[in-house]
């Protein structure tokens, strides 16, 4: 997990590695942003937040392979618990560690090495983070964005995305909130007020993966 990888250079006794190293371009221009989904679940209310983190993991699990199959990147932004020497595999670890809830999601959406993160220090991933310039070294300009609290933090990454002129979807079956009712009237607004598709992950169309010709 890298928040950006780097070619590297090669020495007398280990070949280069300058291709595995080198950042990407995202097949399609889309990427997949995971938030706030690798945690201990011990902040304030958790437990009301739980449920629905717990409903729309498997949903996730499932949109990211679908895109890691085809070329998507995929980005965890994730609090810094007001940790600024906070790491992004300690959390994966405390994470599995709390042996509950908590690890079960986790262990569904494992980041794996060729994944990217970003630690934020408030609700939107783009504020006081590179998230900004990683997806400008991707070339995405399609961002789908996933995760807890729909009317919290993913709110908050959608509108400034769309403030960086990003096309923004929120699968609605892959973001979730302390309450139906709150869920219900997020989602209503995505629709009346910001114009944000809720499209359900499974109906994503994705690019087609490269060398073949269907999506």
């Amino acid at each position: 997990m890298a928040a950006a990888r780097e070619p590297g250079g090669a020495t007398d006794d280990q070949p280069s590695k300058a291709s595995s190293l080198a950042v990407e371009t995202a097949n399609g221009a889309t990427g997949l942003l995971i938030v706030d989904m690798i945690s201990a679940w011990d902040f304030p209310d958790a437990d009301k937040l739980l449920p629905a983190a717990l409903a729309v993991a498997p949903r996730i699990a499932a949109l990211r392979r679908r895109c890691k199959a085809r070329g998507v990147p995929v980005i965890y932004a994730n609090d810094n618990r007001g940790r600024w020497r906070s790491d992004f595999a300690a959390q994966v670890e405390l994470s599995m560690g709390n042996g509950a809830a908590g690890a079960r999601i986790t262990a569904q959406l494992l980041p794996e090495a060729d994944d990217y993160f970003v630690l934020k220090p408030q609700q939107s991933a783009f504020v006081a983070t590179p998230l900004a310039q990683l997806l400008g070294v991707l070339s995405i300009r399609r961002l789908i964005v996933t995760g807890v609290a729909s009317d919290q933090c993913v709110l908050s990454t959608a509108t400034d995305a769309r403030m960086h002129q990003l096309e923004v979807l929120l699968p609605r079956d892959c973001i979730g909130t302390q309450t139906a009712r709150r869920q219900a009237i997020f989602l209503a607004q995505c629709a009346l007020a910001f114009d944000i598709a809720t499209t359900p992950g499974s109906c994503i169309r994705l690019p087609a993966a490269k060398g073949r010709g269907r999506p």
